[in-house]
């Protein structure tokens, strides 16, 4: 395969030669990329197409959809439901899986996916983007929610796009991880990023730092360091960055290194995280391993996590290896009270009479 010369369906029949369905699956990711395409289209007209603003409604998760939000979930259910490929589908932004018409055939996989991930940044033009996950289902008939309820090491293949300066896909079916641009001239995806690595090791982190005083002790203490930089234990700088939205911070990572972390906190106790296993965390998770990083809960391997239900939120860090290795240690320290009490910078006593001020 040359680069920049390979469409996504050569490569699909190349990377599936010999794999169980493989004719089936490959069709499968065809349809979801001309979902992509039609999102595309719309994220890149905006105001122009009237996609902008809100609906005034919320999705299962208490969240305001914006007209894309639902648009791209009907682009995804659309390109998808009637070939014959799929049992059932299910999507952040339906409360329940989506049970296909009656007159369509029922297929050999379920599809889940986050039709526009960071939709709150649609109304200012940054990059937002599309998770997908694929599930083979061997069961006859419909799907019940309990057949989409699938650790992540079950995936077959998992995805997302990102509508920036160009449309790129991502894309794993368990042989590496892989990255396309969309030619809008000829209207296919070409391989442009084939085989892509995320360095063991790196200097750069994604978070919202303004949630510091909510993070559990063990993310205080990694970010602590990484701020103090040379002058810390860590001796060496680090850059932070945040996007806010999860497929461009992950896009860079892939790109460059780094770690992404959206972790457990006590702003709000009745999330455990923010991220959903099933639409966001499972499906990047499974793309990062394949390109050599590591993602974690913290305490667990992402795609180790057995789901409970179809909306399960999860904290998230991903990314580098290394970096994703030491959080996790830093989570056994803590969890078995071998490290020392961490107090944040932003806690500390203040006085005249400190050591600082008689000195």
């Amino acid at each position: 395969m040359q680069q920049g010369r390979t469409t996504i369906s050569k490569f699909l029949i190349e990377q599936l030669r010999g794999a169980e369905d493989q004719a089936d699956l490959a069709a499968l990711l065809i349809d979801v990329t001309a979902a992509v395409k039609s999102i595309a289209s719309m994220t890149a007209k905006g105001a122009l197409g009237g996609f902008l603003g809100s609906l005034g409604t919320e999705n299962v998760q208490g969240e305001t959809q914006k007209k894309l939000d639902v648009l791209s979930n009907d682009a995804m259910i659309q390109a998808c439901e009637w070939g014959g490929l799929v049992a059932g589908m299910a999507s952040e932004e339906m409360d329940d899986p989506y049970t296909l018409p009656k007159e369509f055939e029922r297929g050999p996989y379920l599809l889940v996916f986050d039709p526009l991930d960071g939709s709150s940044n649609i109304d200012v033009n940054v990059s937002v983007g599309t998770i997908f996950s694929v599930l083979r289902h061997t069961k006859i008939g419909d799907p019940a929610t309990a057949d989409y309820l699938r650790p992540g090491v079950e995936q077959v293949a998992a995805g997302y796009a990102i509508y920036g300066p160009a449309t790129m896909m991502v894309l794993t079916v368990g042989k590496g991880t892989h990255g396309f641009t969309l030619d809008r001239e000829i209207g296919n995806f070409i391989l442009t990023h084939p085989d892509l690595k995320i360095p063991e090791d790196t200097s750069e982190f994604a978070i919202n730092a303004s949630n510091e005083r909510f993070w559990e002790p063990p993310v205080q203490r990694y970010v602590a360091e990484c701020k103090a930089g040379k002058t810390g234990d860590r001796g060496r700088d680090f850059n932070m960055r945040w996007i806010a939205s999860m497929v461009a911070d992950v896009h860079r990572i892939l790109m460059r290194g780094g770690i992404f972390m959206y972790p457990k906190d006590t702003k709000d106790l009745s999330k455990p995280g923010r991220l959903r296993l099933m639409y966001e965390a499972n499906p990047i998770g499974f793309i990062v391993e394949q390109a050599g990083g590591a993602a974690s809960t913290g305490r667990a391997r992402i795609m180790s996590v057995p789901p409970t239900s179809l909306h399960q939120r999860v904290p998230v860090m991903l990314g580098s290896k290394n970096e994703i290795e030491r959080l996790e240690r830093y989570h056994r320290e803590y969890d078995s009270g071998e490290d020392k009490p961490f107090v944040s910078p932003l806690f500390k006593d203040r006085s005249l009479y400190s050591d600082d001020a008689r000195a």
